[in-house]
Protein backbone atom coordinates (compact mmCIF):
# COMPACT_ATOMS: atom_id res chain seq x y z
CA UNK A 1 0.00 0.00 0.00
CA UNK A 2 1.25 3.38 -1.06
CA UNK A 3 1.95 5.55 2.27
CA UNK A 4 -0.10 8.37 2.00
CA UNK A 5 0.75 12.35 0.85
CA UNK A 6 3.12 14.08 3.71
CA UNK A 7 1.68 17.82 4.43
CA UNK A 8 4.64 19.22 6.36
CA UNK A 9 3.17 21.91 9.45
CA UNK A 10 -0.80 22.81 8.55
CA UNK A 11 -0.07 23.62 4.97
CA UNK A 12 -2.30 21.46 3.45
CA UNK A 13 -1.83 23.13 -0.27
CA UNK A 14 0.55 20.15 -1.33
CA UNK A 15 -2.87 17.96 -1.29
CA UNK A 16 -4.62 18.51 -4.74
CA UNK A 17 -8.29 17.53 -3.80
CA UNK A 18 -10.60 16.56 -7.40
CA UNK A 19 -12.83 19.13 -8.97
CA UNK A 20 -16.22 18.71 -7.67
CA UNK A 21 -18.03 16.83 -9.63
CA UNK A 22 -14.74 15.48 -11.67
CA UNK A 23 -14.18 12.38 -8.95
CA UNK A 24 -15.59 9.08 -7.92
CA UNK A 25 -16.18 8.99 -4.42
CA UNK A 26 -15.59 5.18 -2.19
CA UNK A 27 -15.84 6.20 1.32
CA UNK A 28 -19.24 6.07 3.40
CA UNK A 29 -19.57 9.46 5.07
CA UNK A 30 -21.74 9.67 8.62
CA UNK A 31 -23.50 13.01 8.96
CA UNK A 32 -24.24 13.05 12.44
CA UNK A 33 -26.68 16.26 13.57
CA UNK A 34 -27.01 16.20 17.47
CA UNK A 35 -30.20 18.21 18.19
CA UNK A 36 -32.02 19.28 21.26
CA UNK A 37 -35.26 21.28 20.87
CA UNK A 38 -34.54 22.05 16.76
CA UNK A 39 -37.81 21.17 15.66
CA UNK A 40 -38.73 24.11 13.55
CA UNK A 41 -35.27 23.83 11.61
CA UNK A 42 -34.15 20.64 11.77
CA UNK A 43 -36.69 19.45 8.86
CA UNK A 44 -34.88 22.01 6.29
CA UNK A 45 -31.54 20.90 7.72
CA UNK A 46 -32.15 17.32 6.53
CA UNK A 47 -34.26 18.42 3.40
CA UNK A 48 -30.76 20.02 2.26
CA UNK A 49 -28.83 16.92 3.22
CA UNK A 50 -31.27 14.62 0.92
CA UNK A 51 -30.58 16.71 -2.52
CA UNK A 52 -26.60 16.61 -1.99
CA UNK A 53 -24.21 15.80 -4.81
CA UNK A 54 -23.01 12.74 -2.44
CA UNK A 55 -23.97 8.90 -3.60
CA UNK A 56 -26.93 8.36 -1.47
CA UNK A 57 -25.77 4.97 -1.15
CA UNK A 58 -22.19 6.20 0.66
CA UNK A 59 -24.46 9.00 2.59
CA UNK A 60 -25.67 8.21 6.35
CA UNK A 61 -27.34 10.98 8.40
CA UNK A 62 -27.57 10.01 12.22
CA UNK A 63 -29.98 12.60 14.14
CA UNK A 64 -28.93 12.13 17.47
CA UNK A 65 -32.03 13.65 19.76
CA UNK A 66 -30.36 15.12 23.28
CA UNK A 67 -33.47 14.80 25.36
CA UNK A 68 -35.71 17.12 22.95
CA UNK A 69 -39.07 17.94 24.38
CA UNK A 70 -41.00 16.65 22.63
CA UNK A 71 -39.30 13.68 21.55
CA UNK A 72 -37.83 14.40 17.86
CA UNK A 73 -39.36 12.46 15.24
CA UNK A 74 -37.97 12.23 11.91
CA UNK A 75 -39.72 14.43 9.17
CA UNK A 76 -40.94 13.16 5.84
CA UNK A 77 -38.39 14.89 3.68
CA UNK A 78 -35.10 13.36 4.23
CA UNK A 79 -31.80 11.00 2.90
CA UNK A 80 -32.51 7.80 1.94
CA UNK A 81 -29.75 6.26 5.08
CA UNK A 82 -31.08 8.46 7.75
CA UNK A 83 -31.28 7.20 11.30
CA UNK A 84 -32.55 8.74 14.70
CA UNK A 85 -31.43 7.98 17.93
CA UNK A 86 -31.71 9.08 21.28
CA UNK A 87 -29.53 10.33 24.11
CA UNK A 88 -30.20 8.49 27.21
CA UNK A 89 -27.10 9.13 30.08
CA UNK A 90 -25.62 12.48 29.88
CA UNK A 91 -26.36 15.89 27.82
CA UNK A 92 -25.04 18.44 25.47
CA UNK A 93 -23.56 18.53 22.24
CA UNK A 94 -20.51 16.97 22.65
CA UNK A 95 -21.93 14.09 24.55
CA UNK A 96 -24.54 13.48 21.57
CA UNK A 97 -21.91 13.74 19.10
CA UNK A 98 -19.82 11.01 20.88
CA UNK A 99 -22.21 9.14 20.77
CA UNK A 100 -23.38 9.48 17.08
CA UNK A 101 -19.24 9.11 16.22
CA UNK A 102 -19.77 5.61 18.37
CA UNK A 103 -23.59 4.56 16.51
CA UNK A 104 -21.87 5.69 12.80
CA UNK A 105 -21.54 3.36 10.38
CA UNK A 106 -19.66 5.48 7.95
CA UNK A 107 -15.49 5.94 7.26
CA UNK A 108 -16.23 9.46 7.24
CA UNK A 109 -18.10 11.66 10.38
CA UNK A 110 -19.58 15.03 9.23
CA UNK A 111 -20.68 17.14 12.29
CA UNK A 112 -23.46 19.23 11.50
CA UNK A 113 -25.95 21.37 13.29
CA UNK A 114 -29.20 21.15 13.12
CA UNK A 115 -29.58 24.92 11.97
CA UNK A 116 -27.36 24.52 9.19
CA UNK A 117 -28.33 24.46 5.56
CA UNK A 118 -25.99 22.82 3.19
CA UNK A 119 -25.67 23.89 -0.35
CA UNK A 120 -25.63 20.96 -2.90
CA UNK A 121 -21.55 20.11 -2.67
CA UNK A 122 -20.96 20.42 0.86
CA UNK A 123 -20.47 16.46 2.21
CA UNK A 124 -18.80 16.35 -1.49
CA UNK A 125 -16.29 19.16 -0.80
CA UNK A 126 -15.48 17.76 2.79
CA UNK A 127 -15.47 13.62 1.32
CA UNK A 128 -12.71 14.31 -0.83
CA UNK A 129 -9.85 15.26 1.64
CA UNK A 130 -10.61 12.06 3.43
CA UNK A 131 -9.71 9.95 -0.03
CA UNK A 132 -6.78 11.99 0.10
CA UNK A 133 -4.95 11.25 2.97
CA UNK A 134 -6.43 9.79 6.91
CA UNK A 135 -5.92 12.63 8.84
CA UNK A 136 -7.30 15.74 7.01
CA UNK A 137 -9.74 17.71 9.22
CA UNK A 138 -11.93 19.87 6.80
CA UNK A 139 -13.80 22.93 7.93
CA UNK A 140 -16.12 24.91 5.94
CA UNK A 141 -17.20 28.54 5.09
CA UNK A 142 -21.06 29.75 6.32
CA UNK A 143 -22.94 32.69 6.20
CA UNK A 144 -25.30 33.73 9.13
CA UNK A 145 -28.42 34.32 8.04
CA UNK A 146 -32.17 35.03 9.37
CA UNK A 147 -34.42 32.05 8.72
CA UNK A 148 -37.46 33.66 8.80
CA UNK A 149 -38.47 33.32 5.01
CA UNK A 150 -37.74 29.71 4.85
CA UNK A 151 -39.62 28.40 7.75
CA UNK A 152 -42.46 28.37 6.24
CA UNK A 153 -41.18 26.57 2.74
CA UNK A 154 -42.28 23.13 1.71
CA UNK A 155 -39.26 21.45 2.96
CA UNK A 156 -39.20 19.26 -0.64
CA UNK A 157 -39.32 22.50 -2.29
CA UNK A 158 -35.77 22.94 -0.59
CA UNK A 159 -34.80 19.75 -1.25
CA UNK A 160 -35.34 20.02 -4.78
CA UNK A 161 -33.59 23.64 -5.15
CA UNK A 162 -30.61 22.24 -3.28
CA UNK A 163 -30.23 19.40 -5.28
CA UNK A 164 -30.21 21.97 -8.58
CA UNK A 165 -27.67 24.15 -6.64
CA UNK A 166 -30.10 26.93 -5.82
CA UNK A 167 -29.17 26.77 -2.29
CA UNK A 168 -27.40 30.13 -2.63
CA UNK A 169 -30.65 32.02 -4.00
CA UNK A 170 -32.89 30.90 -0.81
CA UNK A 171 -32.60 33.87 1.13
CA UNK A 172 -32.52 36.94 -1.58
CA UNK A 173 -32.61 40.44 -0.77
CA UNK A 174 -30.98 39.30 2.96
CA UNK A 175 -27.94 40.50 4.83
CA UNK A 176 -25.65 37.79 5.13
CA UNK A 177 -22.80 37.99 8.01
CA UNK A 178 -19.84 36.18 7.83
CA UNK A 179 -18.17 34.46 10.47
CA UNK A 180 -15.91 36.95 11.36
CA UNK A 181 -13.09 36.25 13.77
CA UNK A 182 -12.52 32.99 11.88
CA UNK A 183 -12.67 34.71 8.47
CA UNK A 184 -9.94 37.43 9.98
CA UNK A 185 -7.92 34.50 11.23
CA UNK A 186 -8.13 32.67 7.66
CA UNK A 187 -7.32 36.29 5.85
CA UNK A 188 -4.12 36.41 8.02
CA UNK A 189 -3.20 32.69 7.58
CA UNK A 190 -3.49 31.83 4.02
CA UNK A 191 -6.55 29.96 5.12
CA UNK A 192 -4.54 28.15 7.48
CA UNK A 193 -1.85 26.85 6.03
CA UNK A 194 0.45 28.90 7.96
CA UNK A 195 -1.13 29.16 10.95
CA UNK A 196 0.70 25.65 12.25
CA UNK A 197 -0.03 23.95 15.31
CA UNK A 198 -2.49 27.35 15.60
CA UNK A 199 -4.67 25.84 13.75
CA UNK A 200 -6.49 23.36 15.74
CA UNK A 201 -7.70 26.68 17.56
CA UNK A 202 -10.14 27.32 14.52
CA UNK A 203 -11.61 23.98 14.18
CA UNK A 204 -15.49 24.68 13.97
CA UNK A 205 -17.22 21.57 14.28
CA UNK A 206 -20.88 22.86 13.04
CA UNK A 207 -19.24 21.85 9.61
CA UNK A 208 -16.70 19.80 10.56
CA UNK A 209 -15.68 16.39 9.27
CA UNK A 210 -12.74 13.90 9.87
CA UNK A 211 -12.18 10.53 9.29
CA UNK A 212 -13.71 7.81 11.94
CA UNK A 213 -10.33 5.95 12.43
CA UNK A 214 -8.36 9.97 13.01
CA UNK A 215 -11.56 10.37 15.90
CA UNK A 216 -11.18 7.38 17.40
CA UNK A 217 -7.63 7.46 17.42
CA UNK A 218 -7.88 10.82 19.66
CA UNK A 219 -9.35 11.42 22.84
CA UNK A 220 -12.23 12.45 20.84
CA UNK A 221 -14.94 14.73 22.32
CA UNK A 222 -14.86 15.82 26.28
CA UNK A 223 -18.30 14.94 26.87
CA UNK A 224 -18.02 16.58 30.27
CA UNK A 225 -18.16 20.09 28.72
CA UNK A 226 -21.45 22.19 27.80
CA UNK A 227 -19.76 24.39 25.93
CA UNK A 228 -16.11 24.90 23.93
CA UNK A 229 -16.06 21.57 22.98
CA UNK A 230 -15.41 22.56 19.03
CA UNK A 231 -11.97 24.08 20.30
CA UNK A 232 -11.42 20.89 22.63
CA UNK A 233 -11.85 18.24 19.93
CA UNK A 234 -9.43 20.86 17.87
CA UNK A 235 -6.32 19.97 20.30
CA UNK A 236 -7.53 16.38 20.46
CA UNK A 237 -8.00 16.01 16.53
CA UNK A 238 -4.08 17.80 16.31
CA UNK A 239 -2.55 15.77 18.71
CA UNK A 240 -3.60 12.39 17.28
CA UNK A 241 -1.55 14.06 13.81
CA UNK A 242 -4.33 16.32 12.19
CA UNK A 243 -4.15 18.52 9.43
CA UNK A 244 -7.02 21.25 9.68
CA UNK A 245 -8.66 22.45 5.51
CA UNK A 246 -10.05 24.87 5.00
CA UNK A 247 -12.70 24.03 1.92
CA UNK A 248 -14.05 27.30 1.42
CA UNK A 249 -16.82 25.05 -1.60
CA UNK A 250 -18.12 23.43 1.51
CA UNK A 251 -20.86 26.11 1.83
CA UNK A 252 -23.29 26.09 4.44
CA UNK A 253 -26.27 28.76 5.86
CA UNK A 254 -26.63 29.18 9.27
CA UNK A 255 -29.66 29.30 10.32
CA UNK A 256 -29.52 32.26 12.66
CA UNK A 257 -26.80 33.78 14.84
CA UNK A 258 -24.91 31.12 16.49
CA UNK A 259 -24.90 31.56 20.54
CA UNK A 260 -21.25 32.80 20.65
CA UNK A 261 -22.26 35.47 18.40
CA UNK A 262 -25.49 36.55 20.11
CA UNK A 263 -23.84 36.49 23.69
CA UNK A 264 -19.82 36.16 23.24
CA UNK A 265 -18.65 37.96 26.46
CA UNK A 266 -20.62 35.45 28.48
CA UNK A 267 -19.94 32.12 26.43
CA UNK A 268 -16.20 33.24 26.74
CA UNK A 269 -16.15 33.76 30.59
CA UNK A 270 -17.91 30.71 30.73
CA UNK A 271 -15.19 28.66 28.40
CA UNK A 272 -12.12 30.43 29.48
CA UNK A 273 -11.48 28.17 32.35
CA UNK A 274 -12.38 25.09 30.78
CA UNK A 275 -10.08 25.33 28.26
CA UNK A 276 -7.14 26.91 29.76
CA UNK A 277 -7.16 23.49 32.07
CA UNK A 278 -7.54 21.28 29.17
CA UNK A 279 -5.95 23.06 25.93
CA UNK A 280 -2.46 23.71 26.32
CA UNK A 281 -2.20 25.21 23.08
CA UNK A 282 -3.97 28.05 24.43
CA UNK A 283 -1.67 29.92 26.40
CA UNK A 284 -2.82 33.05 26.70
CA UNK A 285 -5.70 31.80 28.66
CA UNK A 286 -2.88 30.43 31.10
CA UNK A 287 -1.50 32.06 33.27
CA UNK A 288 2.71 32.91 32.69
CA UNK A 289 3.92 31.71 36.13
CA UNK A 290 2.69 29.52 39.38
CA UNK A 291 0.10 27.05 38.02
CA UNK A 292 -0.32 24.31 36.72
CA UNK A 293 -3.43 22.65 34.80
CA UNK A 294 -4.64 19.22 34.19
CA UNK A 295 -3.27 19.11 30.77
CA UNK A 296 0.37 20.46 31.34
CA UNK A 297 1.97 22.34 28.13
CA UNK A 298 5.31 20.13 28.65
CA UNK A 299 5.76 16.42 30.21
CA UNK A 300 9.54 15.46 31.42
CA UNK A 301 9.88 11.63 31.43
CA UNK A 302 13.54 10.53 32.70
CA UNK A 303 14.60 7.11 34.47
CA UNK A 304 15.32 7.21 38.15
CA UNK A 305 19.05 6.75 38.81
CA UNK A 306 21.26 7.94 41.65
CA UNK A 307 18.65 9.61 44.33
CA UNK A 308 21.00 12.37 44.46
CA UNK A 309 21.16 13.42 40.72
CA UNK A 310 17.43 12.23 40.16
CA UNK A 311 16.58 14.38 42.23
CA UNK A 312 18.52 17.66 41.66
CA UNK A 313 17.54 17.19 38.07
CA UNK A 314 13.65 17.04 39.12
CA UNK A 315 14.52 20.10 41.10
CA UNK A 316 16.29 21.66 38.29
CA UNK A 317 13.14 21.34 35.83
CA UNK A 318 10.31 22.54 38.52
CA UNK A 319 12.61 25.45 39.51
CA UNK A 320 12.49 26.78 35.84
CA UNK A 321 10.52 29.18 34.24
CA UNK A 322 8.02 26.80 32.64
CA UNK A 323 6.09 26.27 35.63
CA UNK A 324 3.23 24.90 33.19
CA UNK A 325 4.74 21.09 32.83
CA UNK A 326 4.50 17.07 34.45
CA UNK A 327 7.36 15.79 35.41
CA UNK A 328 7.13 11.70 34.76
CA UNK A 329 9.95 9.44 36.87
CA UNK A 330 10.00 6.12 35.54
CA UNK A 331 11.28 3.63 38.66
CA UNK A 332 10.55 0.43 40.44
CA UNK A 333 8.71 2.41 43.50
CA UNK A 334 6.75 -0.97 43.97
CA UNK A 335 9.83 -1.93 45.68
CA UNK A 336 9.81 0.35 48.54
CA UNK A 337 8.38 -0.95 51.62
CA UNK A 338 8.04 -0.58 55.41
CA UNK A 339 9.81 -3.67 56.51
CA UNK A 340 12.09 -3.40 59.24
CA UNK A 341 15.50 -2.71 58.04
CA UNK A 342 18.30 -0.61 59.05
CA UNK A 343 17.36 2.90 57.31
CA UNK A 344 20.54 4.03 56.09
CA UNK A 345 21.58 0.00 54.83
CA UNK A 346 18.12 -0.18 52.84
CA UNK A 347 19.07 -2.31 49.89
CA UNK A 348 15.94 -0.04 47.90
CA UNK A 349 17.83 3.43 49.51
CA UNK A 350 17.70 5.26 46.35
CA UNK A 351 14.64 4.44 45.26
CA UNK A 352 12.91 5.45 48.44
CA UNK A 353 14.71 8.55 48.54
CA UNK A 354 13.32 9.54 44.99
CA UNK A 355 10.03 8.08 46.09
CA UNK A 356 9.88 10.30 49.22
CA UNK A 357 10.86 13.45 47.75
CA UNK A 358 7.75 13.11 45.12
CA UNK A 359 5.03 11.82 46.27
CA UNK A 360 3.52 14.71 48.02
CA UNK A 361 4.91 16.68 44.51
CA UNK A 362 1.53 17.67 42.41
CA UNK A 363 3.49 18.52 39.21
CA UNK A 364 5.56 15.10 39.46
CA UNK A 365 4.06 11.30 38.55
CA UNK A 366 5.87 8.35 39.84
CA UNK A 367 5.43 5.35 37.24
CA UNK A 368 7.09 1.92 36.89
CA UNK A 369 7.27 2.15 32.96
CA UNK A 370 7.64 5.23 30.64
CA UNK A 371 4.09 6.17 29.17
CA UNK A 372 3.97 5.45 25.55
CA UNK A 373 2.12 8.96 24.74
CA UNK A 374 1.43 12.01 26.51
CA UNK A 375 -1.51 14.72 26.35
CA UNK A 376 0.88 17.39 26.80
CA UNK A 377 1.81 19.58 23.89
CA UNK A 378 5.61 18.87 24.13
CA UNK A 379 7.51 15.95 25.73
CA UNK A 380 10.95 16.07 26.56
CA UNK A 381 12.71 12.96 27.25
CA UNK A 382 15.72 12.55 29.38
CA UNK A 383 18.09 10.16 28.86
CA UNK A 384 19.67 9.64 32.21
CA UNK A 385 20.13 12.13 35.48
CA UNK A 386 23.95 13.20 34.47
CA UNK A 387 22.73 17.04 33.08
CA UNK A 388 20.16 19.19 34.19
CA UNK A 389 18.86 22.79 32.13
CA UNK A 390 19.40 26.06 33.64
CA UNK A 391 16.21 28.32 35.07
CA UNK A 392 15.34 30.09 31.23
CA UNK A 393 16.41 26.75 29.26
CA UNK A 394 13.43 25.02 28.68
CA UNK A 395 11.23 28.18 27.91
CA UNK A 396 13.79 29.24 25.43
CA UNK A 397 13.85 25.59 23.54
CA UNK A 398 10.32 25.73 23.57
CA UNK A 399 9.95 29.09 22.37
CA UNK A 400 12.29 28.24 19.48
CA UNK A 401 9.77 25.43 18.27
CA UNK A 402 7.40 27.26 18.74
CA UNK A 403 8.30 30.04 16.38
CA UNK A 404 9.51 27.53 13.74
CA UNK A 405 6.46 25.13 14.09
CA UNK A 406 9.03 22.48 14.05
CA UNK A 407 8.86 18.93 15.93
CA UNK A 408 11.87 18.24 17.21
CA UNK A 409 14.82 19.41 18.91
CA UNK A 410 17.74 16.95 19.44
CA UNK A 411 19.80 18.34 22.10
CA UNK A 412 23.07 16.34 22.37
CA UNK A 413 25.40 15.36 25.58
CA UNK A 414 28.78 15.30 25.22
CA UNK A 415 29.01 11.13 26.39
CA UNK A 416 27.19 10.60 23.13
CA UNK A 417 23.65 10.09 24.68
CA UNK A 418 20.65 12.98 23.66
CA UNK A 419 17.39 14.31 25.25
CA UNK A 420 14.78 14.64 22.73
CA UNK A 421 12.48 17.53 23.05
CA UNK A 422 8.94 16.57 20.75
CA UNK A 423 6.02 17.99 19.77
CA UNK A 424 3.69 15.08 20.38
CA UNK A 425 1.23 16.19 17.56
CA UNK A 426 4.56 15.86 15.22
CA UNK A 427 4.88 12.20 16.64
CA UNK A 428 1.20 11.19 16.06
CA UNK A 429 1.68 12.39 12.43
CA UNK A 430 4.45 10.28 11.61
CA UNK A 431 3.05 7.15 12.92
CA UNK A 432 0.22 8.15 10.48
CA UNK A 433 2.34 8.23 7.82
CA UNK A 434 4.91 5.33 8.62
CA UNK A 435 4.54 2.35 6.91
CA UNK A 436 7.27 -0.78 7.43
CA UNK A 437 10.87 -0.10 6.95
CA UNK A 438 10.37 3.82 7.01
CA UNK A 439 12.77 6.01 8.78
CA UNK A 440 10.63 8.18 11.11
CA UNK A 441 13.59 10.81 12.14
CA UNK A 442 13.16 11.84 7.81
CA UNK A 443 9.63 11.79 7.90
CA UNK A 444 9.89 13.93 11.13
CA UNK A 445 11.78 16.15 9.44
CA UNK A 446 10.02 16.20 6.43
CA UNK A 447 7.22 16.95 7.97
CA UNK A 448 7.60 18.81 10.82
CA UNK A 449 11.86 19.79 11.32
CA UNK A 450 14.50 18.27 13.26
CA UNK A 451 17.45 20.50 14.55
CA UNK A 452 20.20 18.87 16.82
CA UNK A 453 21.94 21.48 19.42
CA UNK A 454 24.83 20.51 22.12
CA UNK A 455 22.99 20.68 25.17
CA UNK A 456 25.36 22.61 26.72
CA UNK A 457 25.14 25.15 23.98
CA UNK A 458 21.63 25.85 25.00
CA UNK A 459 21.37 26.18 28.95
CA UNK A 460 21.97 22.93 29.81
CA UNK A 461 25.03 22.05 32.64
CA UNK A 462 26.36 19.21 34.16
CA UNK A 463 23.73 17.95 37.14
CA UNK A 464 26.42 19.25 40.13
CA UNK A 465 26.84 22.24 38.78
CA UNK A 466 23.19 23.51 38.55
CA UNK A 467 22.53 25.61 41.86
CA UNK A 468 18.53 25.42 43.00
CA UNK A 469 18.07 27.94 45.82
CA UNK A 470 16.97 27.03 48.68
CA UNK A 471 15.63 29.13 51.70
CA UNK A 472 18.39 30.30 54.34
CA UNK A 473 17.09 30.85 57.44
CA UNK A 474 20.15 30.74 60.24
CA UNK A 475 19.92 30.52 64.01
CA UNK A 476 19.40 34.27 65.59
CA UNK A 477 17.88 36.13 68.31
CA UNK A 478 14.98 38.05 67.33
CA UNK A 479 14.73 41.06 65.86
CA UNK A 480 13.39 44.45 66.99
CA UNK A 481 9.88 45.06 65.34
CA UNK A 482 10.78 48.24 64.12
CA UNK A 483 13.92 47.13 62.50
CA UNK A 484 12.19 44.38 61.13
CA UNK A 485 9.63 46.65 59.81
CA UNK A 486 12.01 48.66 58.04
CA UNK A 487 13.02 45.59 56.03
CA UNK A 488 9.63 44.78 55.04
CA UNK A 489 9.57 47.92 53.66
CA UNK A 490 12.91 48.14 51.66
CA UNK A 491 11.50 44.69 50.02
CA UNK A 492 8.67 45.92 48.78
CA UNK A 493 10.14 49.20 47.78
CA UNK A 494 12.26 47.05 46.12
CA UNK A 495 9.17 45.29 44.46
CA UNK A 496 7.31 47.80 44.00
CA UNK A 497 4.81 47.60 41.19
CA UNK A 498 5.74 43.69 40.39
CA UNK A 499 2.20 42.24 38.98
CA UNK A 500 0.28 45.67 38.77
CA UNK A 501 -1.43 47.43 35.95
CA UNK A 502 -0.77 50.80 35.79
CA UNK A 503 -3.11 53.27 34.81
CA UNK A 504 -1.84 54.03 31.17
CA UNK A 505 -1.73 50.75 30.38
CA UNK A 506 -5.46 49.75 30.73
CA UNK A 507 -6.96 49.34 27.48
CA UNK A 508 -9.97 52.02 26.95
CA UNK A 509 -13.47 50.79 26.92
CA UNK A 510 -14.04 49.32 23.86
CA UNK A 511 -10.83 48.92 22.44
CA UNK A 512 -9.85 45.70 24.71
CA UNK A 513 -8.52 43.02 23.43
CA UNK A 514 -9.26 39.14 24.63
CA UNK A 515 -8.38 35.36 24.31
CA UNK A 516 -6.20 33.68 21.88
CA UNK A 517 -4.58 35.76 18.79
CA UNK A 518 -6.68 39.14 20.32
CA UNK A 519 -10.05 38.01 19.39
CA UNK A 520 -12.62 40.54 19.04
CA UNK A 521 -14.86 41.32 22.16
Amino acid sequence: MARQAVVRHNDWGSLDPPALGQWEPTLSVTVVVPTFNYQRTLPYVLAALAGQSYPSHLLEVLVVDDQSQPAQELPEVRPDHTRLIRVEEGWGRANACHLGALAADGDVLHWYDADMLAHREEVEAHARWHHLVDYAVPGGHKLFVDPTSLLGADPASVRDRVAAGEAGDLFPGQEHEPHQWVEDYWAKTDDLRTAGPRAQRYHIGMTGSVTKALYLDSDGFDRTLRLGEDMHLGHSLAQAGGVFVVDREARSWHLGRSQVLRRAEQVNRFNDPYLADLVPTMRPKRNRRGRAYQVPYLEVVLAAGPADETIHVVDSLLDGDVPDLRVTVVGPWSTVHDDRVQPVEDPVLETRLVHRSYLHEPRVRLVESAPATSDAEFVLTLPDVSMAPLPSALAALLDDLERTHHGVRVLAYGSGVAARLERTSALARVERLAGEGDDREALLDESFGVKTYPASDVGWVPVDQRVVERFVLGARPPMDPDKSENRLRKALRKADGEGVVRPAEVPAEGDGKRGLFGRRR
